[in-house]
């Protein structure tokens, strides 16, 4: 005849042990991530830190070499007062000319995202499937290419621009020497009241193509959770389509939109390839950020303790520019809060 196990009642210790136990599996399965990103990622960032305090330069690159000697806030002053020895360098400009970069860019693809997107959710529109397929391209094309191409294209003797505006401004008699227009290399401003040169309206062109699409498709995702009996509910009280949109449609938006401005905004500011191979930081230095900058600094100059310094100075700014955003738009809320 079997007979049933009886179970018997866990000791004190055993409890104990079995707690501190549960408590410290969450971290032994962390040991392996941490040890990952400890190496990858803080070991790096710790020894950059290190760096920007330093007067690295070539002579320390080899493992015999003396080491830099300690400067400390000497690389951060020259930065600053634009004491280093780089042609047309000045970084209050350069700081400047990065925000206004990166905010009018987001701001223009936030805009151009979210309306394409209500055109593209309106009931009864043909070929939907393949709109969203077509505006996906810019997103999977390299930023590379994408960079080479627009430069190519803005060229202001064979480019695609100068071309297509003459072919409009023949249609009209105007002589295609008018729009002989050297995008790039123009100093002049073409709008007299902002300090901009033609190069920045070229990168925005670009980067417009580019970063739209990203805010369509979070856009796209966020209007089709949004139940259609509020609208329908607002049409009965006689709202009009506007005020649908701005009552309903942006408000229930936010929670999608604002983690991908966040994003585009920290992507933007760090925009590398786009700069570099459009504009190439001109004309004289005017279309520069400060990654194009750190990047000169390190393959250029050889400066490494000074380009350190410039990546901290771009972390900061990129954090403050992160937690004013959050401030602002309530990111890190519940949207129910």
């Amino acid at each position: 005849m079997a007979t049933m196990p009886i179970a018997r009642p866990e000791t004190p210790n055993a409890k104990r042990q079995h707690s501190n136990s549960r408590l410290a599996n969450p971290y032994v399965y962390l040991i392996p991530a941490m040890l990952i990103m400890s190496v990858m990622t803080y070991y790096p960032m710790a020894y950059g830190l290190w760096m920007s305090f330093t007067d690295y330069a070539l002579k320390n690159l080899r493992i015999d070499s003396p080491p830099p000697n300690f400067v400390g806030l000497q690389n951060f002053i020259d930065i600053a007062t634009g004491a280093l020895t780089i042609p047309n360098f000045d970084f209050a400009y350069t700081v400047a000319f990065n925000l206004f970069w990166t905010f009018s860019n987001v701001t223009v693809h936030v805009i151009i995202g979210v309306l394409i997107a209500v055109l593209l959710n309106a009931r009864g529109l043909w070929f939907r499937g393949v709109y969203r397929a077509i505006f996906v391209l810019p997103i999977v094309i390299p930023t590379l290419v994408v960079a080479n191409v627009w430069r190519n294209m803005f060229d202001p003797d064979f480019g695609a621009i100068n071309q297509g505006l003459a072919a409009l401004g023949g249609l009209i008699g105007m002589p295609a020497s008018a729009f002989h227009i050297r995008w790039i290399e123009s100093l002049d401003p073409p709008i007299p009241f902002l300090p901009l040169p033609l190069a920045y309206f070229a990168l925005l062109i670009t980067n417009v193509w580019l970063g739209w699409p990203f805010m369509t498709i979070v856009a796209t995702g966020a209007l089709q959770s949004i139940p259609r009996d509020y609208y329908e509910a607002a049409s009965m009280d006689g709202a009009s389509p506007t005020q649908q949109f701005f009552g309903i449609t942006v408000p229930l938006l936010r929670p999608a939109m604002v983690p991908a401005i966040v994003y585009g905004i920290t992507l933007t500011f760090n925009l590398f390839n786009l700069i570099y191979f459009v504009s190439g930081g001109g004309p004289l230095r005017q279309t520069e950020i400060l990654v194009t900058t750190a990047f000169r600094l390190v393959n250029q100059e050889r400066l490494y303790g000074i380009a350190a310094a410039f990546a901290v100075y771009t972390a900061i700014i990129l954090l403050v520019i992160t937690l004013i955003t959050n401030r602002v738009s309530r990111a890190t809320e519940s949207y129910d809060a």
